[in-house]
């Protein structure tokens, strides 16, 4: 069983998150679950249940996906996920704050999404980092460079509208299958080219 570390920091697409855990939770993967405060208010007031922390952000799940979620606090930086020896096949941040990007493109490890991330760099597991933020600016575009540098893999929430998606929930579901794909899981979220 595969196991994904998804952080949640404070930047606007909770639903992006959310659709990830219900996605990976599916397919039997184990989430390892990690929410900063700001993104549990971001989550409280963009989702129509307004879950305020990250048990409730996972509540919508049938019992038997919950399952497979390790609940982790923004705080416990001695957790399993903020060690090297602790493998996991990846993480993704969903949606990716610049306060975040800028945090970890210096090298700041001071809470446990920020410290499970700069495990990923440097164990070299895939790192995804979902940006939410426009216009950017100088400061921002070399964060994201020095990021991927480092090996992280900058995955802006940007629609694709060569497929004709009909509904936002199409829309939602392909950057979703990008985030995936970026992880190697195969998924049919993603449409693919034909061309």
């Amino acid at each position: 069983m595969k196991k994904i570390i998804v952080g949640i920091s404070g930047a606007t697409g909770s639903i992006l998150a959310r659709k990830l855990i219900d996605y990976l939770t599916k397919i039997e993967c184990h989430v390892e679950l990690v929410m900063t405060k700001p993104a549990c208010m971001t989550a409280a007031y963009e989702l129509e249940d307004k879950p305020k922390t990250s048990k409730h952000f996972t509540d919508f799940l049938p019992e038997e996906q919950r399952k497979r979620i390790t609940r982790h606090s923004i705080d416990a930086i001695g957790s399993t996920i903020a060690s090297g020896s602790y493998k996991t096949d990846g993480m993704a941040i969903v949606p990716c704050s610049i306060a975040t990007i800028g945090a970890l493109a210096c090298g700041l490890a001071d809470n446990l999404l920020r410290r499970s991330a700069d495990v990923c760099l440097k164990e070299k597991r895939p790192l995804v980092l979902a940006v939410r933020e426009a216009p950017l600016s100088n400061i921002h575009l070399e964060n994201m460079l020095r990021l991927s540098q480092a090996g992280a893999i900058i995955s802006p929430p940007v629609p694709a509208w060569y497929n004709k998606p009909k509904t936002l929930d199409e829309v939602e579901n392909h950057l979703v299958g990008k985030i995936l794909s970026s992880l190697n899981i195969s998924n049919d979220l993603e449409k693919e080219w034909q061309g």
